[in-house]
């Protein structure tokens, strides 16, 4: 039986001699690379952390202890140390989460796979361990160095500091990237940790020297000492950390396991709060993922393990279509620059980067701020142009209200992978925007339904000067075209069904990538005897006047989208409609208010009743309660 088959807990691996970790880790390694090549997932931050999570696991003992990884997408190790080998299903509808998970294990403690949130959580748990008298019991927190670009990780090393009897150990597990290298200031800090002599090292050899050289005296000892504090700040920058308050341990070969359980079992012993600088790799013993500049291993789809090589080419997608229009618009305009937070290449701005280098700004995870600074860049005369998961920005909320829309900013923000995400699970479905968004006053919001769409959106929206402006679109392939058949006050027309006897009217309204269900529905609608008009409003938030005054024009209207319905786009064509006085119904169709469970897109459309076939049976069964 191998190492990995006879882990079944925690304890199991602090049996482990350190020959045996060793093969632990390279068992690990072979499993996650034929594991998640078959169903796809987040393989090179896992293959990164395998000695950092089992030294981990020997030091301290969950889930007596608790362990905190921020994000949670590197948590694969964890969840193999803790018992959980079959990743059979991993990301699938009843399999493994990608992420912690509370349902699955004891282990598990914060589910919420945004970054920067981890040193909150440790600092309140922590908190909570001293409030009750549990003095025995240790925080671990584990944040990379791209989550530590994030404001909020600051505002909680601010707090943490303050605690100086609390025990919590902070993982820095430093590997240069996010998605992407990590930059700023804090990144260039962490370079020079990485590269500079340690101090002790140079204290280490003063010593030697005075020993050699005869009993010291008072004298020897002060210049030791002054030798000491003058070199400190020169080769050990540590001393920012230091000087918050927590004391700092590394930086630690993270791929020395023996080196790792020194570093901390040191923390652990200080019984305040302490940092363990870790340097790793990531990708680390996967060839493929080792030799890629681009981060292709980050996240991957199914894979051929040798080479890893898709095993399927991907269809030209949303991204792509938003990547090629943004370079020609930034051709044509000056004036536009790009904005994103760690995420260049996921949201496609790599290729704008390429050629207006200059005009193009990586934040770091800090959406709130990437908000904010596009304000001020609009009002010194720029159009920026934000590009973030959908997801993502419901983070800078408050920023895009008060900061934006409240100073009437001409600031563009993108959102990729809006709506129904599936496999990421509940924090990662963009279903949250057009409800969200919904409140900003001025806010102008474009949901395209094809490539054609997208691209007149996006010119539309970087011409919009005194307000903010949103497109946003899914994740995946993009639609093939659809034609409009007419258009009304800027509202398409995709449809007209006329069927002969028809008594009854109905008004489908098709919002983004739904335009293809509102389609479809219009069909199976009209084969009831039903007149059907099927429309895309294309720009939905404000609501246009024209597709109020059709609201009128119908016995019925149904409006489908892939965001929350509570307070979502068929609630504002409803209360537009009442707010003209009209009798007509609208039946607003979209996702519950509610987290959802990681599964297939495909499988939360039908389990949503999303389908054709759904919306269609229950705008009938109004019309026959009614009949």
């Amino acid at each position: 039986m191998s190492l990995l088959a006879r882990i079944k807990t925690p304890a199991d691996v602090r049996r482990l001699t350190h020959r045996q970790v060793a093969s632990l880790a390279a068992e690990i390694r072979e499993f996650l690379v034929q594991s998640v090549s078959r169903t796809g997932g987040h393989l090179g931050p896992n293959l990164g952390v395998v000695e950092l999570t089992i030294a981990i696991h020997r030091v301290f003992e969950s889930p007596r202890d608790t362990i905190v990884f921020d994000t949670g997408h590197q948590a694969y190790v964890h969840k193999l140390l803790t018992g959980r080998q079959d990743f059979s299903d991993l990301r699938k509808r009843g399999g493994m989460s990608g992420y912690p998970s509370r349902a699955e294990s004891d282990h598990d403690v914060v589910e919420n796979s945004h970054a920067s949130t981890a040193l909150s959580w440790a600092d309140g748990i922590a908190k909570a361990n001293q409030v009750r008298g549990l003095d025995d019991r240790h925080v671990v927190a584990v944040i990379g160095d791209g989550a530590l670009t994030g404001g909020m990780a600051w505002e909680a090393l601010n707090n943490i500091a303050a605690g100086r009897d609390r025990r919590l150990v902070i993982v820095v597990n430093d590997n240069g990237r996010s998605y992407a290298p990590t930059i700023g200031g804090l990144a260039h800090h962490l370079d020079v940790l990485r590269t500079t002599q340690g101090y002790e090292t140079v204290l280490s050899w003063g010593k030697r020297t005075l020993h050699r050289s005869g009993p010291p005296g008072r004298f020897a000892y002060e210049a030791l000492h002054g030798l000491k504090k003058g070199i400190k700040d020169v080769v050990a920058p540590q001393g920012m950390f230091e000087d918050l308050g927590l004391k700092y341990v590394g930086p630690v070969d993270g791929h020395d396991a023996p080196a790792v359980e020194r570093a901390l079992a040191r923390a652990k012993a200080f019984g305040g709060p302490v940092l363990v600088h870790v340097m790793t790799e990531k990708g680390r013993g996967y060839t493929p993922a080792e030799q890629d500049v681009a981060d292709r291993f980050h996240a991957v789809g199914k894979i051929h393990p040798e080479t890893g090589l898709p095993l399927a080419p991907s269809r030209f997608g949303w991204t792509s279509v938003f990547a090629d229009e943004i370079v020609r618009i930034g051709r044509r305009r000056p004036d536009v620059v790009a904005i994103t937070a760690a995420m260049l290449a996921p949201v496609g701005l790599a290729p704008f980067a390429k050629e207006f280098p200059e005009r193009t700004f990586d934040v770091g995870i800090a959406e709130q701020h990437a908000a904010t600074s596009a304000a001020g860049m609009a009002f010194a005369g720029l159009h920026p142009v934000v590009a973030v998961y959908a997801t993502f920005l419901n983070r800078a909320f408050d920023q895009v209200l008060m900061d934006v829309a409240l100073h009437r900013a001409g600031v563009t923000f993108v959102l990729d992978r809006a709506g129904l995400t599936g496999d990421d699970g509940a924090s990662h479905n963009g279903m949250w925007d057009l409800a969200m968004l919904r409140g900003v006053p001025g806010l102008r919001l474009a949901a395209p339904r094809d490539e054609p769409t997208l691209r007149e959106a996006l010119r539309a929206a970087v011409d919009i000067d005194d307000a903010p402006s949103v497109v946003r679109y899914p994740k995946g392939a993009v639609n093939d075209p659809i034609t409009a058949i007419d258009e009304i006050d800027g509202v398409d027309v995709l449809a007209r069904h006329e069927p002969e006897g028809a008594e009854h009217s109905v008004l489908v309204v098709g919002v983004g990538a739904m335009a293809t269900t509102a389609l479809e529905t219009g069909e199976l609608l009209a084969a009831h005897r039903l007149r059907v008009t099927v429309v895309d409003p294309r720009w939905v938030l404000p609501v246009p006047a024209a597709l109020t005054k059709l609201v009128g024009q119908h016995d019925h209207v149904v409006t489908l989208e892939d965001g929350v319905a509570d307070g979502g786009i068929g609630s504002a064509v409803a209360q537009r409609a009442q707010e003209a006085g009209l009798r007509t119904t609208v039946q607003p169709v979209g996702v519950p208010l509610a987290f959802l469970d990681h599964a297939s897109r495909d499988q939360l459309v039908t389990t949503l009743r999303l389908t054709p076939q759904d919306v269609a049976r229950d705008v009938l069964t109004w019309f026959d309660e009614r009949s």
